[in-house]
């Protein structure tokens, strides 16, 4: 994987990103616990509301409940006892209520009742000792006609406890004149418990404290926590409590409920999301690095490239052209892209088409499919062994190219096109041209000099029937002189006359075989018998065979191979190889065992090999190495032309040469295949293996 490139741009817009969502997020959290925080505060706060108004109402409750004695005091057919039970009877049904007092106009208690549910107030301490606050409720409320609270004060216990409490003074006024006085002591801490329910209990702490923070009642299952307060007034008349209430819990968890656990969730998840789409987004920009690596890599191999690349749609629209294409037809690319696929339209044809073939290059381009299809399946040509066609370039200037397709996949492997290889080898077709006249320039230079080296045989060959000419010619005269003497003398005349038409005839078979292979032919392959083509250069072989004395024979089977070569350039190389041949076993080789043998046999379907074989001393490994080199020769008269030329044509026609040294009976085998006609040749009688000829 491609190194990811550093970007400042990209990690600031990151790092700004991670920032606002942590921020975000961590609002978010606060948020949510103040809101907890304040909603446990205003949960306090209503509390301390409750109680308060509890504490109210409990108050007017035990107002009510002594106004009504109060009522029953004036009545005349009140008695003592009568109004004692009553109060006990208000003491029973309140909690809060500790002592009722009846006192006189003079604050001198006539009669008191006490509360059931605890031990009598003043046994500790006598009740005088502690009316002072009592007084002066009293003394306040006889002033303006109501009733009225006294301050608090402690009332010590037997069992060493205490209790704080008030007294409600109401006094008894008739006709403006004070007579008499109801006094209720009321306990801070049975009016606070009483005003809580346990539910508030269990989670507060409430209590009764001065201005200056002393605690005068106290309820409530558990210490505050000191965190959640609320502190409301309690006024009553002559008196003001301060409630406080005290919460037993304490801050809010990290989790305090399921809304904030979602809170808490939704933003794990959101920066769990955040790393993974920055993981994503930096295999993305790895990726995306990659590719533009990888697209400037082929762009730049593109450019670099002289073979040209050209993608075509099923439908044959041009898609893509690289720069070399461009430059090898001379259009630019916008030129070319999008056209093809209108045949209806001329001028949607590709202008790198030459117009006498638009019609076989669009019907080449609908039967595409089915050729690949057809190449691809068993048996089917190579497909990459390509096409050759023409192009045309801008000026007009037709041009062949060698064309290689392949299709055309996009990402799911479904072919959406055709992607081509063009070779422009109009250079090579130059090159091989010239090659070709090299060739046969070269071709017929070794002819004229194998014709030069021949001059001997031939003068040799010719002077037999030359002379056979001048001695029937003379013989003819002679006959002709003697004519009259004797009476069969035009008969031997006519006779000689014969021979010499014979021997003329066969000076001019011996001229013609050295004019039919000095001539220069055209060159054209075509399929011709091995034999044949043995045959026209046996008369050539056998001169310089009758020479030294060797035997020819011919090894062909029936019916003979057939070949497709150039009938020249292959009878050049077996009359090369067959002089050869001859002229190794003329010094050492017996003539008795001077044998050139040609033979032919069927290597496989394709190809068909020959073989020139002598019984020569054979060819030294020092002398193999550079056997086919151009100019190297080990004859003085040789110009080390032959075997090179051989190999040569050999290879031209797509097959190859060697030599071996025989082993038994020696000398050495020259072979060489041709590609096989596929057909046996029919055209002419084949000899039998073993015929010889000299």
């Amino acid at each position: 994987m491609a190194a990811r490139p550093w970007s400042w741009r990209r990690a600031v817009l990151w790092g700004a990103l991670i920032t606002l969502v942590v921020v975000a997020q961590g609002l978010l959290v606060a948020l949510t616990l103040s809101y907890e925080d304040a909603r446990a505060q205003e949960h306090v706060d209503q509390v301390a509301a409750e109680v308060a108004a509890r504490v109210k109402q409990l108050a007017g409750q035990d107002l009510q409940g002594l106004q009504a004695l109060l009522w029953q005091e004036q009545q005349p057919q009140t008695s003592a006892p009568r109004r004692l039970n009553d109060a006990a009877e208000l003491l029973r049904r309140t909690r809060t209520l500790l002592r009722i007092e009846f006192r006189d106009a003079k604050l001198q208690v006539l009669d008191a009742a006490e509360s059931p549910y605890v031990s009598p107030l003043f046994r500790q301490l006598a009740r005088g000792q502690l009316q002072l606050e009592t007084e002066l409720a009293c003394a306040a409320a006889q002033r303006q006609g109501t009733q009225l609270y006294s301050r608090s004060y402690f009332v010590p216990l037997p069992d060493g406890e205490g209790l704080e409490v008030a007294d409600l003074c109401l006094p008894l006024m008739r006709a403006g004149v004070l007579q008499s006085h109801l006094v209720a002591t009321l306990s801070l801490r049975h009016l606070l418990e009483e005003a809580v329910t346990q539910d508030l209990a269990r989670g507060h702490e409430l209590s009764f404290v001065e201005g200056d923070g002393t605690r005068l009642a106290r309820t409530g299952l558990a210490r505050g926590a000191g965190i959640y307060l609320a502190e409301r007034l309690v006024d009553l008349p002559g008196l003001t409590l301060q409630l406080k209430v005290d919460a037993t819990t304490g801050r809010p968890k990290l989790i305090p409920n399921l809304a904030t656990a979602l809170v808490l969730g939704l933003s794990l998840s959101l920066f769990a999301l955040l790393l993974l789409l920055a993981r994503d987004g930096r295999r993305r920009a790895v990726a995306e690095s990659a590719l533009a690596e990888s697209l400037a890599f082929r762009h730049a191999m593109e450019n670099s490239l002289i073979t040209g690349l050209r993608a075509r749609t099923m439908a044959g629209s041009i898609s893509y052209v690289n720069p070399a294409f461009c430059a090898m037809v001379g259009f630019k690319a916008e030129e070319l892209l999008g056209r093809g696929a209108r045949p209806d339209l001329p001028d949607d044809t590709p202008p790198y088409w030459p117009p006498e073939f638009v019609d076989e290059y669009r019907r080449r381009h609908a039967d595409r499919s089915a050729r690949w299809k057809a190449d691809n399946s068993p048996g089917g040509q190579d497909p990459r062994q390509g096409f050759e066609t023409v192009f045309m370039r801008r000026n007009g200037e037709r041009f062949p190219v060698l064309i290689f397709e392949a299709p055309l996949l996009d990402a799911q492997g479904q072919q959406t096109g055709w992607m081509s290889a063009v070779l422009d080898v109009s250079d090579q077709r130059r090159m091989e041209e010239r090659s070709r006249q090299q060739q046969e320039r070269l071709q017929a230079t070794a002819r004229l000099a194998t014709v030069g080296e021949m001059a001997s045989l031939l003068s040799h060959e010719l002077n037999q029937p030359l002379a056979a000419i001048a001695s029937y010619a003379t013989a003819s005269v002679n006959l002709l002189a003697q004519e009259s003497a004797d009476p069969q003398a035009p008969d031997l005349v006519r006779q000689a006359v014969l021979r010499i038409a014979e021997q003329a005839e066969r000076a001019g078979r011996v001229i013609k075989s050295v004019h039919d292979f000095v001539r220069r032919r055209e060159q054209a392959r075509e399929d011709i018998g091995v034999d044949l083509l043995f045959e026209a250069v046996l008369p050539l072989v056998r001169l310089q065979a009758r020479k030294s004395g060797t035997r020819i024979e011919l090894d062909l089977p029936q019916p003979s191979p057939r070949v497709r070569c150039d009938r020249t350039m292959v009878e050049q190389v077996l009359l090369n190889l067959s002089r050869n041949a001859i002229q190794a076993m003329e010094d050492r080789t017996a003539p008795a065992l001077r044998v050139l043998t040609l033979r032919a046999a069927v290597v496989d379907a394709s190809w068909v090999g020959i073989s020139v074989l002598d019984r020569g001393p054979g060819i030294p490994p020092e002398v193999g190495r550079q056997l086919y080199t151009p100019f190297f020769t080990t004859r003085a008269e040789g110009m080390g032309l032959g075997l090179s030329l051989c190999r040569t044509v050999v290879e031209q026609h797509g097959g190859a040469m060697d030599y071996f040294n025989r082993e038994a009976p020696g000398g050495t085998e020259f072979r060489f295949s041709l590609p096989n006609a596929g057909h046996a040749s029919k055209a002419a009688p084949a000899r039998t293996p073993g015929e010889s000829t000299q």
